[in-house]
């Protein structure tokens, strides 16, 4: 099932997405669900594919602005340096333990919205992931029932302000520039998407492949990663984790490869499908 946030006729939604079209979950289970967060941390999703079996359309996809998938994580947790090809491409050293940073709420986009290119940098790059959205939430998961709390999947582009991601060893300033990570086009289950593993990312830009490597590439697999989250923090239905980047990144291409005006970045992945946004130059303080 394809999970999605959207707005129409100027009021914020969430729903299904599939071959009928839109199908809006607010008005079908009431008011105690606002919004896909809050229909996880009820476990909902089980009801709301009994909810919209038979159902008619309340919209076409192209009559709904798609927001990211959970527009209002309390959490957003990225991994660094998972693919040993990005890992090697960096120069840094291996690690017994995942590197872990975070991201903002606000630095997140939908489906078909501009990234913004800050007017501060000209070293923006591209990186595209595969987001795991937590659907049952925990502290001190077992790897072993990892996969049990994973409530789907989606596309991601990290996005990375270089200059400033270097500016000291913590990647924060770097990844927390307003709409700078695009996240969808939508959520889709865990049932549906299955094991990850042999799924292939790929990362284009205006055309060109730029990134490409199947999930199973992982060094640190996601059952791992939320084992090892979970040790330090509660994790909440809703949390995102962004998996990390493959190698082929703009900033160790010879010569490097920063994101311009125009350009367009579309991180794609088997069974989920692709995600598109436009770079957009930000414009001068007012």
């Amino acid at each position: 099932m394809r999970l999605i946030s959207f707005i129409a006729a100027g009021r914020a939604g969430f729903g299904v997405c599939d071959d009928r079209g839109v199908i809006a979950l607010g008005p079908r289970l009431g008011p105690e669900v606002q919004d896909l967060r809050s229909l996880l941390a009820r476990d909902g999703v089980a009801q709301a594919a009994r909810v919209v079996r038979g159902a008619t359309a309340d919209y076409r996809l192209d009559e709904v602005e798609r927001l990211p998938p959970i527009p209002n994580p309390a959490k957003i947790l990225c991994i660094g340096l998972n693919y040993e090809d990005h890992r090697v491409e960096t120069a840094r050293p291996k690690s017994a333990y995942p590197t872990v940073f975070t991201r903002f709420p606000d630095t997140l986009v939908g489906p078909g919205r501009p990234i913004v290119k800050p007017r501060h940098s000209d070293k923006l790059d591209y990186e595209g992931e595969l987001a795991v959205v937590i659907g049952r939430g925990g502290r001190d998961i077992d790897v072993a029932h990892a996969d049990a709390h994973v409530a789907g999947y989606a596309c991601f582009q990290d996005a990375s302000v270089r200059d400033f991601q270097g500016h000291t060893t913590q990647f924060t300033p770097g990844k927390n520039f307003p709409a700078t990570a695009g996240f969808g086009p939508w959520l889709v289950t865990a049932d549906e998407f299955g094991p990850p593993g042999a799924q292939t990312l790929r990362t284009t830009v205006n055309g060109r492949v730029m990134q490409e490597a199947p999930l199973g590439d992982m060094l640190f697999p996601i059952a791992r990663l939320i084992a090892y989250l979970s040790s330090w923090t509660t994790l909440a239905a809703g949390d995102v984790i962004a998996t990390g980047t493959p190698g082929g990144v703009g900033m160790k291409r010879v010569p490097p490869v920063w994101l311009r005006d125009g350009d367009e970045v579309v991180v794609e992945i088997d069974r989920i499908g692709a995600l598109r946004n436009p770079i957009v130059a930000e414009g001068t303080p007012s």
